[in-house]
């Protein structure tokens, strides 16, 4: 089956919160194949936008299309890792039961479950891990078990909410090059929420920047930088340094009170 040109449409979606406006009427399109970073201050609604996407919230107005179709509840063929790893996962059940959970609604023979969770799995690098209970883990690998949950549905879109917020700065350098990597080997399309601004360049092929009160988008740019990226010679090419500040400007310019 030929993969549509536009993965996700959002146009003139809204949230309230009684008379509070948490997002003002935004349209979005994004591209299927296509990593786009979303960065902005606290409160501008990212992770509200992330929800609605997914169809774990609904709008208060406006229309969220995947594939074409419109999102009421959460589709098949997308995915969500959360950014609190140590409650998104089961902690009684093991790494393979954790992973198979995700594959309920597919209604996949055994063989077919058993063989994604090891593709997905080695994917993350963690294999041999099938029987280790979450606790067993380091932060940084049970986020790795998120990520395989999230690939062992085969999605085409994988939504990621601020999902390296709580690890250190080496494992999230392995995290972002994680993801790159399983992005290229599983064809998936990523909506990435993080405020790491560097993150956020390093990762995007767009970086969509949001403002507060109410949230909007102020800014939807592109990211030239070649591929693949790299954490050393990737963030010393000086459009690397000048995008970065430029979205550092953006996402600060409200803060001041001149936007």
């Amino acid at each position: 089956m030929t993969r549509a040109a536009v993965a996700l449409q959002i146009s003139a979606v809204t949230k309230d919160y009684g008379a509070k406006s948490v997002l003002a009427p935004t349209d979005l399109v994004i591209e299927d194949l296509e990593f786009v970073s979303i960065v902005g201050p606290s409160g501008c609604g990212k992770s509200t936008l992330l929800m609605m996407m997914a169809g774990l919230l609904a709008s208060s107005g406006g229309e969220i299309r995947f594939a074409g179709q419109p999102v009421s509840g959460p589709p098949q063929g997308m995915a969500v890792v959360f950014q609190d790893y140590s409650r998104s996962l089961f902690p009684w059940l093991t790494v393979r039961r954790n992973l198979a959970m995700a594959t309920a609604a597919y209604r996949l023979d055994k063989r077919e479950v058993a063989e994604r969770v090891d593709h997905a799995l080695d994917s993350v690098g963690l294999p041999g891990t099938h029987d280790l209970y979450p606790y067993q883990m380091s932060g940084g690998m049970q986020q790795r078990v998120a990520i395989a949950r999230a690939l062992v549905v085969r999605p085409r879109f994988m939504l990621m909410d601020e999902p390296f917020a709580a690890v250190d700065a080496q494992t999230r350098a392995d995290l972002e090059d994680l993801v790159l990597r399983v992005r290229r080997e599983y064809e998936v399309t990523v909506a990435f929420v993080t405020h790491d601004i560097d993150e956020a360049v390093y990762l995007g092929d767009r970086v969509v920047v949001l403002a507060a009160n109410p949230g909007r988008i102020i800014a939807d740019l592109p990211v030239p930088l070649p591929r693949p990226r790299d954490q050393i010679a990737t963030k010393l090419e000086p459009e690397f340094a000048r995008l970065r500040s430029e979205v550092f400007g953006l996402v600060m310019r409200p803060k001041a009170g001149t936007d």
